[in-house]
């Protein structure tokens, strides 16, 4: 018997971008998974964030990292 998939939105970050004509946009935010630690996500999301995309999700240490790369000159 599989748990069913929860998520929760901990933190909301900043709109990235709209990705399609249905108004989905692609977003960064802190999120947990079935109950686990948050981590930071970058997805896409429907309106209401009932639904999600394909995304990314990196530890406070990743985006640490990449935070400290993209600020580089």
């Amino acid at each position: 018997m599989s748990k069913e998939f929860e998520f929760s939105i901990e933190v909301v970050g900043a709109k990235l971008g709209e990705t399609t004509a249905k108004g989905w946009t692609t977003e960064i935010n802190k999120v947990s998974f079935c109950g686990r630690p948050a981590k930071w996500d970058i997805r896409s999301w429907n309106e209401d964030h009932t639904k999600m995309g394909k995304g990314v999700t990196l530890t406070d240490g990743e985006m640490k990292a990449l935070y400290q790369f993209l600020a580089m000159p």
